[in-house]
């Protein structure tokens, strides 16, 4: 009777990043900065991009894209983590649980297919120049794009089922700063090797084959840099292209540590653990330097910044 009601109770407790009240304040700060820094960021590139005509471009409707998931993702889990990192009451209902696993999962897979489709348009933007147009047009674009964002969030209403099937009878304290996946198998009880098995698949077909196909993509890409005799082409080419290689590696490489590894529950305890600050690199960090990273060297979206501020000042 009583594993019953503990297994039906409806409040998770998130224990946090850390339980020291000496850090809490630090911890705020920080992620407040980060918070803030993400959505500036990335509603002025989006901004942007709207009013220059010359950016209405495939690669900066992926860009746009890539903004809006940003801000979404981000959006979905640190106010509440800047909530619960000062207050004493850190607890969740199911149904904030469960809302909050299935936006944060739906943004996180949008965004390795938006990537990975960011990794096409460069390959076709430098490898095929003269079918480019014909390539990414903009019917394509716009398929392409519905396509990530509808299977993305397909697949996290199936993830999010079968995650809330279980059985959460050992303890309700959520060994995370969010509702997670791995975070919750770790507390049921019952079987959860389909859980591990679906995490794997869907793993395997989002993160490893994205991956595969952003590295083939670059493969052929830095081939053709290298063959570019003008050695600031090739320095202009690299400089386009090492960006965007910069986020996916720490993108993919975080989440897959995460969600790649083994979650069965007789390894881990309801204590905190280290895993979770690599969660911070995809949930926040990423998110943050997006926009910091595809517009700093661009001269493009420096100049619609430039052209905009003097066209306040002159009113």
């Amino acid at each position: 009777m009583e594993q019953s009601n503990q297994t039906t109770s409806p409040v998770f407790i998130l224990l946090g990043l850390s339980n020291v009240p000496q850090l809490q304040p630090i911890i705020f700060l920080i992620f407040l900065i980060m918070y803030v820094n993400t959505i500036s960021g990335n509603l002025l590139l989006i901004f942007v991009v709207r009013v220059n005509p010359a950016l209405h471009t495939p690669m900066y409707f992926f860009l746009s894209n890539l903004s809006i998931i940003d801000i979404c993702f981000s959006s979905s889990i640190v106010p509440l983590l800047l909530m619960n990192t000062l207050a004493k009451d850190r607890s969740i209902s199911l149904l904030g649980c469960v809302t909050q696993m299935y936006f944060s999962l739906a943004f996180g897979i949008t965004e390795c297919l938006i990537l990975a489709v960011m990794a096409y348009d460069r390959f076709a933007a430098i490898c095929r120049p003269l079918h480019y147009n014909i390539i990414m047009n903009q019917t394509f674009c716009f398929n392409v794009a519905v396509g990530c964002w509808g299977s993305s969030f397909i697949d996290s209403i199936v993830q999010v089922i079968i995650t809330f099937q279980l059985p959460f009878c050992k303890c309700h304290d959520v060994n995370h700063y969010f509702c997670e996946i791995p975070a919750l198998i770790r507390m049921s009880c019952g079987d959860t090797f389909l859980n591990e098995l679906s995490i794997y698949i869907t793993g395997a077909i989002i993160i490893i084959c994205t991956f595969s196909l952003t590295l083939i993509s670059y493969v052929h890409i830095i081939s053709s840099i290298l063959k570019i005799a003008s050695s600031q082409g090739r320095q202009k080419a690299f400089s386009t292209c090492s960006s965007h290689l910069t986020v996916v590696t720490l993108y993919y490489g975080t989440i897959a540590f995460i969600y790649l590894r083994r979650h069965s529950n007789k390894y881990i305890h309801c204590s905190y653990k280290s895993e979770n600050v690599v969660s911070v690199f995809y949930t926040t960090v990423t998110p943050m330097l997006n926009p910091m990273i595809y517009s700093i060297r661009n001269k493009d979206v420096k100049n619609t910044i430039i052209i905009q501020l003097n066209k306040r000042q002159h009113k």
